[in-house]
């Protein structure tokens, strides 16, 4: 995916599932979460023991059903950077046939805070200069 480089495999559970056989729509933020908190741990390596960080806003395109059987990976990127708050944009894509198929897009606004001080904090100067690396240079 163009301008997407961190990818994570998602397990799907028999739990996602709902009465018709796909996983259930709230599930989906779920698999931006698992994505999410790798891509901090990996390439942000944000500190969780000094900053927090809370979701502002969750957004979900739901473009095609993903069942049981299927093989999800999902790309994360930091798409915008503010003061204290910052954009991830996310793609579920599946394997069918030796090639991959967009089946859900999404973003999340997250802010940075201070849980101390019970408000949103500046984003540490070490974790946004990784955020602005990502944006702009293939990670591997």
């Amino acid at each position: 995916m163009e301008g997407f480089h961190y990818k994570i495999q998602i397990p799907i559970r028999f739990a996602d599932m709902d009465a018709l056989g796909h996983v259930n729509n709230a599930i989906y933020i779920t698999y931006f979460e698992i994505a999410r908190s790798a891509y901090w741990a990996e390439i942000i390596e944000w500190d969780w023991k000094l900053f927090g960080i809370i979701i502002r806003k969750s957004v979900v395109d739901y473009l095609k059903p993903i069942i049981l059987s299927d093989d999800i990976y999902a790309y994360v990127r930091t798409s915008k950077i503010g003061n204290s708050s910052f954009e991830l944009d996310y793609i579920l894509v599946k394997n069918v046939n030796g090639s991959e198929e967009i089946c859900t897009t999404g973003q999340t606004l997250c802010v940075s805070f201070d849980y101390t001080e019970q408000k949103p904090t500046q984003i540490p100067a070490i974790q946004r200069l990784k955020m602005e690396k990502s944006m702009n240079y293939n990670l591997g």
